[in-house]
């Protein structure tokens, strides 16, 4: 049973990856033979003989797929690494194409030349939030100050992304929940201060137990740059949705309402007070 589900995972996700049904499930069944005629590829897929022939070709066309031209013709699938990395250039590709082709278009008159800096923006998803999360840490001239609610928040690459950004000498402050998630801040980033973030309401339970959403973490960049992560956590087999709002600008009320929140938390610890050097008191002007 297990096996015939990772079987469909892998078609769905070669379809996902731009490979027609037919197409999906012949590279399958060739990655289990591992090679084999089309009668043979067509009774392990359930694909139709007569259609084996064109998705083969496809596949091949693709460097999907080398063919032995023998009687019967026999064929074989190139290694997973070898199609992935196919299927990565590929993909590669095209995003570079759109944006040139995005950049190369005529952006419309506007009014605004400069942005709003007291607007508030909602991002949903949890790639789009990460890519968010990396260009606003990327946009930091000074500081990056994280508060981290959830554990999962911490992902390998969001570590090794602001391992890379220390190297720059922009000063990094973690704070974490509880002492077990800054211990493990502290053992994953040996060289950035980390703190007790004193705001153990962000993961507790809340007063309406109808509330699904928990804080995932709190970014503050240079003062006037906040974003805030929520995950909206599902009881059934549903996953998990990731929300996040963001703004920018110094008396930005959204801004003005995080830094105080972070002060608070900075300030119900003193060694992270005295580590800050007077941080704390900037963050609540």
């Amino acid at each position: 049973m297990k096996e015939l589900s990772n079987r469909q995972r892998a078609v769905e996700l070669l379809q996902k990856l731009g490979l027609k049904e037919y197409e999906a499930k012949c590279f399958v069944a060739l990655w289990r033979l591992p090679k084999g005629t089309a009668k043979e590829i067509s009774e392990t897929s359930d694909v139709p003989r007569t259609r084996v022939y064109d998705a083969i070709q496809v596949l091949e066309a693709k460097g999907f797929v080398e063919v032995q031209h023998s009687n019967p013709q026999q064929f074989r699938a190139v290694s997973v690494d070898e199609a992935a990395e196919t299927l990565r250039q590929k993909y590669e590709s095209r995003t570079e194409t759109l944006i040139e082709a995005i950049e190369d278009i005529e952006p419309a008159a506007s009014d605004a030349d400069e942005e709003v800096t007291h607007e508030v923006w909602s991002l949903s998803g949890g790639s789009a939030i990460a890519n968010r999360t990396q260009q606003l840490i990327d946009s930091a001239n000074q500081e990056i100050i994280f508060v981290v609610a959830r554990e999962d928040a911490l992902t390998e690459e969001l570590l090794e992304y602001l391992r890379t950004v220390q190297q720059t000498g922009i000063s990094i402050l973690i704070g974490a929940v509880d002492e077990p998630l800054r211990s493990r801040v502290q053992n994953e980033l040996p060289d950035v201060r980390t703190f007790v973030s004193g705001l153990e309401w962000l993961n507790g339970s809340p007063p309406n137990q109808s509330d699904e959403v928990t804080i995932s973490l709190l970014l503050l960049v240079d003062q006037n740059t906040i974003l805030v992560s929520s995950i909206h956590e599902k009881n059934n087999n549903e996953s998990e949705k990731e929300r996040a709002v963001f703004g920018r600008g110094f008396d930005n009320g959204l801004v003005v309402i995080v830094r105080r929140l972070m002060a608070t938390g900075l300030q119900s610890t003193d060694d992270s007070c005295s580590a800050l050097g007077g941080l704390s008191t900037v963050f609540t002007h």
